[in-house]
């Protein structure tokens, strides 16, 4: 089915139209992602209620209208430490909102953990907002997150970030390219279905490994809006492009020092090519990098016809949680 599937060559959208499709095409990916639940499911997603701690809302963490976070504190404050996991959302970088991840924060927050979500500045059509930036707004964040947790009597000593789909690129840049500036020490990134890289040849879901005119223009259009850098067709060309991706491409910033790293990733995703994770777990794996690669074979963008593969993702994400940082 998969050979079948790659051989099946895709026309190359024009760059307008690709870029719409794109976004489309990811915030479908997030809406189909479950929406009848799996029995098993209920482990991992708690409702919001008072007895599991202290919530505090729309913290803000810098000037833009969407800079803003919120906090679940653990009931039990009487530790000397506490690890924070971060979980950014989805929505094609275009959507979304920190909101729509309560039931996973809720569950993170049971644990014990001081659980963060985290808004950043969405991409429109009247603003410039990419994925550079928004990474950049996260990395902003992280700080003040950690200084809000410390004013309420948490101390933090450990981060674990993750995210879905768009979330999931934003968590893996900070966890490989801004680890080394970060308050204390990031000890894990996990998620699903994020992009970790811009290689044309990957991209094949769009058309963009045909080497013609139409798969360089509509290339050069959407990985410009994504990177924030104006990318010509020459550059597509001669490849010079990926030095412009560099900043947004998560796998170039893995090395024997990367943080573990759980992740997980349809076949038939037709919105984050496939070819593209395959490369994120070639790197993973030549750099020694503690890890574990879930492949649903049967699953698009929603990871939604794989639901025991799906569970012992989750599953070894509650178990790296447990292995880096132990709730004491």
């Amino acid at each position: 089915m998969r050979t079948r599937m790659r051989e099946k060559k895709v026309k190359a959208v024009p760059v307008g139209i690709g870029i719409l499709v794109f976004v489309l095409a990811f915030i479908g990916g997030v809406i189909s992602k479950f929406v009848i639940k799996p029995s098993w499911a209920k482990e991992y997603s708690v409702q919001w209620s008072d007895e599991l701690g202290t919530l505090k809302t729309d913290l803000p963490y810098g000037d833009g209208e969407a800079n803003k976070f919120d906090l679940y504190l653990p009931k039990d404050n009487t530790k000397e430490s506490y690890g924070l996991v971060v979980y950014l959302h989805a929505g094609g970088f275009t959507s979304g909102d920190k909101s729509g991840d309560r039931e996973m924060l809720a569950w993170l927050c049971s644990k014990g953990y001081v659980a963060c979500g985290i808004n950043y500045t969405l991409r429109t059509d009247t603003n410039n907002a990419s994925v550079l930036t928004q990474s950049n707004e996260i990395k902003a964040a992280i700080p003040q997150v950690i200084e809000a947790a410390e004013k309420k009597g948490y101390s933090i000593d450990k981060l674990a970030i993750g995210g879905g789909s768009a979330g999931h690129t934003l968590a893996m840049l900070y966890a490989y390219r801004d680890a080394a500036e970060a308050p204390v020490p990031v000890v894990l990134t996990f998620g699903a279905v994020g992009p970790s890289c811009f290689h044309t040849e990957d991209w094949d879901n769009y058309g963009f490994d045909q080497n013609t005119e139409e798969s360089y223009q509509g290339a050069a259009g959407l990985f410009g809006v994504m990177a924030g850098e104006e990318i010509t067709v020459d550059e597509i060309k001669s490849g010079a492009y990926l030095e412009k991706m560099k900043p947004i491409s998560a796998v170039n910033w893995i090395t024997p020092d990367s943080v573990p790293t759980v992740v997980a990733y349809g076949a038939h995703d037709r919105v984050q090519p496939f070819r593209a994770s395959l490369r994120l777990k070639s790197v993973l794996e030549e750099n020694g990098v503690d890890h574990r690669y879930f492949e649903l074979a049967h699953s698009g963008h929603g990871l939604q016809n794989d639901n025991a593969v799906y569970r012992k993702w989750m599953e070894a994400v509650e178990a790296y949680l447990d292995k880096y940082m132990p709730v004491n």
